[in-house]
This record gives C-alpha cells, structure tokens and sequence, in this order.
C-alpha cells in the first residue's frame, strides 16, 4: 500500500464536509452567482478552513484560483488573500467577483449603459468582429447585438466598472449561441434558439447588481472592504507570495482528465480578445488535449507517487 493510500486510510469521514443542507442560494450568496464555472467549490469550504486554521489578518493563497471563490470568501472574513490562475477568462472573473463597487457609481453606469444598448436597433451601424471561429458558435444576428454590447462596455473608463460588465457579458455568451448548453464539451445544436443578446445582458446584470450591493454592504458592516485581494494570470509556480508568509492554502487544481478549460472557455476568449488562435490558447493551460503526450518533470516524490 502506498503511503498516500495509507495517511488517508487513518482520516476519520466526517459529513459535516458535505455541506449538504446548503441550498444554491446559499452557494452563490453576495458575488458567487455572477458567473458559471466548472467544478467549482462551494464557499463554505473556503470560510470553513479559514475559522478552523486562521484568525484575522492572516494571508491565504490559491495557487489555482479559479473564478475567485477563495478570494471572495477570505475578503469577507478579513483575510488578505492572493490568486493565481493561467486563464484569462478565470482572472477578469474573479476580479469582478473580489471588487465592490460603490453602489450609486455602479447603478449610474449601468443607467447610461441601458439607455445606449436600449436605443439599438436594425439601423444601428456596428463593427463586428471578423473570426471564422465566431461565427461557428454564433448566427449573425446575435453577432451583431453582442458586438453591439461590447463596444458599448469597452467605452467605459473606470476599469474596475468595466471588468464587472464583461463578467456579465462573459457569462450570457453560451446562452446566445448555439453552444449545447447541457454540455462540458464544445458541442454545437443546430436546433437551438439563441437568447436575445441585449435584453439577456440586462437581465444578467441587474442579478450582478444585487450581488455587489449585498457584497459592499457585508463588507462596510465588518469593515473590511479595504482588505487586500488580488488575481494575477501567471503559471502556479510563479505564485507571487513571500517565504513564510502564508498561513493557509485553499485550492482545487484542475481535473486533467475531465474539463478541457481552454476549450470551455473559448467564447470568451474570442470575444475579448486573449486569444485569436484557439489551438495556441490551449498550450497555456494543464489538460489532456496538447500535453498527454508531453513527459512532465514534476520534482517531487509525492506527486509521482500518486500520478504512478
């Protein structure tokens, strides 16, 4: 028996872990439902650990950060936190979910914002984007209103204002194509009425709204909206943290053999522009499509102990 096998063996089960009596409003309270994500954990898990192994002021760390669930949950216990993650899309998501903004700045940009995406209409001229891979995913109609949107919010100066609007429009992009939306896989159906763009945009957004206003309010009642939280997009092994200096780590690295980021991830990606080649977006990130065949050299004992 190996030794991996034999520690775990002596682990009592607790249940308690399950969380099972929390419901999906309880998961995605404040800003944890601004967007969907794959095999994310819940945030009681998070603020769990944290009560268990830190007090407040203490520095915790997510070597693979996800769409930010440590980061939120770390602000709203006083905890000073930093993530890393190699997805662009994970990072501009997990700095909206991190970021409350004042609540009467939020709602006048979002009352500007209405009033210019409500005055669209077929006259409307637009630049649409021009990429074969788009255009796979999206009939034109859609197309047009969403780059419509995106013009729209890429006229906004404040960034942090900006970053929470594309969050929003990050997470209405499957539901305006023709993406199967039951599906982990890149699977197009052909018989799919795409979500009217604009008007599923706003419907996302004022959901997001609620959530930052609930997040700001937690946050000025403890006193702790100043508490240091940030993302960096880099490779896990460049985590940008002292020697020394974290007290816990709280992480969920990525299932290799089943999510395909890179992949799930694509519309986004192509929207905003962090990639134009989806073949070279994927060399960026672990997963089974570009590095099955690559010999990892993976410099400790218990890693290879549990890949063998």
């Amino acid at each position: 028996m190996s030794q991996v096998a034999t520690l775990f063996q002596q682990v009592k089960i607790d249940p308690s872990w399950s969380f099972s009596d929390k419901t999906r409003k309880d998961t995605t309270y404040i800003s944890h439902g601004y967007h969907r994500y794959p095999a994310k954990f819940i945030p009681h898990i998070v603020s769990r650990l944290a009560e268990k192994y830190t007090r407040v002021g203490d520095f915790i760390v997510d070597p693979f950060g996800g769409c930010g669930t440590t980061l939120v949950e770390s602000k709203v216990m006083g905890r000073p936190s930093i993530a890393v993650d190699i997805n662009p899309v994970a990072v501009l998501i997990t700095k909206a979910k991190i970021t409350p903004i004042d609540l009467v700045k939020i709602e006048k940009e979002f009352f500007i914002l209405k009033n210019r995406l409500e005055k669209y209409s077929e006259k409307t001229r637009v630049k649409a984007p021009k990429h074969e891979r788009i255009d796979y995913w999206f009939k034109p109609e859609e197309k047009i209103k969403l780059a419509f949107i995106f013009a729209e919010i890429s006229k906004i100066k404040n960034q942090d204002v900006q970053d929470f609007f594309f969050c929003g429009f990050s997470n209405i992009l499957k539901n305006c194509s023709i993406w199967l939306q039951k599906s982990n896989k890149p699977t197009r159906d052909f018989e799919k009425k795409p979500s009217e763009p604009i008007k599923t945009f706003l419907k996302q957004i004022k959901m997001m709204l609620r959530g930052n206003a609930r997040l700001f309010e937690l946050l000025s009642e403890k006193g702790y909206l100043k508490v240091p939280s940030k993302v960096v997009c880099t490779d896990a092994r460049t985590t940008p943290a002292k020697d020394d200096s974290v007290s816990l780590i709280v992480t969920s690295p990525p299932y290799v053999t089943s999510y395909e980021y890179a992949d799930l991830h694509q519309l986004t990606a192509l929207w905003l522009e962090y990639t134009k080649d989806l073949s070279d977006f994927r060399k960026r990130f672990i997963g089974t499509s570009y590095h099955n065949k690559k010999d990892l050299v993976l410099d400790s004992k218990l890693a290879e102990e549990i890949r063998s």
